[in-house]
């Protein structure tokens, strides 16, 4: 069922120069912001990004994160980030890749943990929230 098409996403990125260091590599705490914008993109797929989430009632934040570097990403360098969902029952779990774009050449993989907390209560939620599943359109 996640290799449905609808829960996976690409963006393209041309590396600007504010996200590189002296050396012209992307520096490492710039790829969560890569992986951020393709996780917003994901998430709108299903009409479920940031406001509709905080109107549903959840915040979802981060708990949990990876990143793997496999190969430099530097200054002008076009990329491919792509974000896909794997897990959606208790959390989200939404898995990385980023492509050279020119090359195919896979640079990078990473993933983020989501978890739902009731935004009343603060409490964190260990199933995730109906509005979740009726966004996905799948069955609880």
């Amino acid at each position: 069922m996640l290799d449905d098409p609808r829960f996976t996403t690409e963006i393209e990125i041309t590396v600007p120069f504010h996200d590189v260091d002296v050396m012209g590599v992307v520096w490492h705490g710039n790829y969560f912001r890569y992986f951020e914008i393709a996780r917003e993109k994901l998430l709108n797929q299903f009409n479920y990004g940031y406001r509709q989430m905080k109107a549903s009632g959840y915040i979802w934040p981060i708990v949990d994160t990876r990143v793997k570097y496999r190969d430099a990403v530097t200054f002008e360098q076009r990329i491919r980030v792509r974000a896909q969902l794997e897990e959606y029952e208790n959390r989200l779990r939404i898995a990385y890749q980023i492509f050279d774009a020119v090359t195919g050449k896979r640079t990078t993989t990473g993933y983020t943990i989501q978890v739902a907390v009731e935004e009343s209560s603060r409490e964190m939620c260990f199933v995730s929230p109906g509005v979740l599943f009726e966004r996905l359109g799948v069955a609880q």
